[in-house]
């Protein structure tokens, strides 16, 4: 019971209209524009996958587990709970929702087997997610038609697939935001992040972020991403933000994820032999259940976000689910950047489909109804999403980006709290970046 109809797979409705010389894998070498025209037409590009008109809505959401670096297990668990949560109460237009699960392991083949297993399982979309390896699922994804609703937004390919349908600016919008937030509280900046590709990019987008503000650019510091002691790297960013006394005080950004919570302990225990510095993060690599476990040592950091603090009252239908169908499941963290996402990507989904009606639910009838230009209120959480071509923000980088907006926050008194009031829009600066 899949809710989708069964079809020819994108690739085997297409190649009927290829030269008999063309192969297999140059037809996956389409390019994202052609496929985007191919998708967004009903007919002249064969059959897309479809719905049976059963009683049943299949989706799925995926992200690492048990890993030695970044794991998300809240994500997929806060999906299982909306799923039971949403059937207790009538189901979505009176239809069962049933969510898939995957585990990617933060490996590339792995995030293409649970792209591949979507399509087996003829899902209609991919909600809430995290994945570093986009290059890897899309593709997949893309051949099949299905489209990745709300990812974590962890690589620039999920603001560029004509398939992907972001809730949040991503990682850049972090980043660039950090730096708006830095730029006139700090002096010296330097960044601490994974020594990866996707790490790759974040000095680029935090210096958009300071240099557009009128400050000079960060300095740049590498670590591996599966460290277990920063004590050297912790020396080395205290080093370089207190070199000239004469300067304001300095901002060393660990910027690594899980890894964060070991930097600073590092740092705590290494900024006694200098003068006074401030740490500042983004919402990922900093989140409250941190703050809690960890006393004093994130007191006064400054951390930029994409949504309200987690105490705002906006999250209260979350919570509220979180108490009915997941009361006790440690997993899921209500102050999680990945649970927020999810939880707002479900959102989004349960919208799409309610604007739907009677009509099937299917992978090209959710992308028609997001693309046509479906208003999606999200309860203040984020701005009004809405990806019809007009509203996407006109940058070469991140052509499906719709919303730039992040939250200025710091640490005070154990707690994390806004520090500006209301969204900041850093779409441009988004739009001059190139990473």
């Amino acid at each position: 019971m899949t809710g989708r109809r069964r079809t020819h797979s994108f690739l085997t409705a297409l190649r009927p209209r290829l030269p008999l010389t063309l192969s297999l894998p140059k037809a996956r070498a389409l390019s994202a524009g052609a496929l985007a025209v191919c998708l967004s037409t009903a007919v002249g590009c064969g059959a897309v996958p479809g719905g049976t008109g059963d009683d049943t809505i299949t989706v799925m959401t995926w992200a690492p587990e048990k890993t030695k670096t970044t794991n998300k297990p809240g994500m997929p668990a806060l999906a299982k709970a909306y799923a039971r949560w949403v059937n207790s109460h009538g189901g979505l237009n009176g239809r069962k929702l049933k969510v898939l699960t995957c585990n990617d392991h933060n490996d590339t083949v792995e995030a293409a087997g649970c792209a591949r297993r979507a399509a087996a399982e003829n899902v209609v979309a991919v909600v809430g997610s995290y994945s570093q390896h986009a290059r890897s699922f899309l593709g997949p994804l893309e051949a099949a038609g299905i489209p990745y609703l709300g990812g974590y937004g962890v690589t620039d390919d999920e603001f560029t697939s004509p398939l992907s349908y972001p809730v949040n600016g991503g990682q850049p919008s972090l980043l660039v935001g950090l730096g708006q937030q830095l730029a006139g509280s700090c002096g010296p900046v330097t960044l601490v992040r994974p020594d990866t590709i996707a790490g790759d990019e974040l000095p680029v987008l935090l210096d958009s972020g300071l240099t557009a503000s009128g400050h000079r650019a960060s300095v740049d510091q590498r670590a591996a991403e599966d460290a277990t002691e920063f004590s050297g790297h912790a020396q080395r960013a205290l080093q370089r933000v207190t070199k000239d006394p004469q300067e304001e005080e300095g901002c060393v950004v660990p910027a690594l994820g899980d890894r964060t919570d070991t930097f600073m302990d590092s740092f705590r225990r290494t900024r006694e032999d200098y003068p006074t510095v401030r740490t500042a993060s983004v919402l990922g690599s900093i989140d409250q259940s941190m703050i809690d476990t960890t006393g004093s040592m994130y007191e006064g950091s400054y951390v930029t976000g994409w949504y309200p603090a987690s105490s705002d009252e906006r999250w209260d239908p979350m919570r509220e689910v979180i108490r009915e169908e997941a009361f006790g499941d440690n997993r899921i963290d209500a102050s999680d950047p990945g649970v927020q996402t999810t939880w707002i990507a479900y959102t989004v989904l349960k919208r799409a489909i309610e604007s739907l009606g009677d009509d099937d639910v299917t992978a090209r009838s959710l992308r028609r109804t997001l693309d046509d230009g479906l208003k999606i209120d999200t309860g203040g959480l984020t701005p009004t999403l809405n990806w019809s071509f007009q509203d996407l923000i006109a940058s070469s980088g991140f052509a499906r980006l719709v919303n730039a907006d992040v939250t200025f926050q710091v640490v005070r008194e154990g707690k994390l709290v806004t520090e500006r009031k209301g969204f900041v829009n850093v779409s441009k600066t988004l739009e001059k970046t190139q990473t």
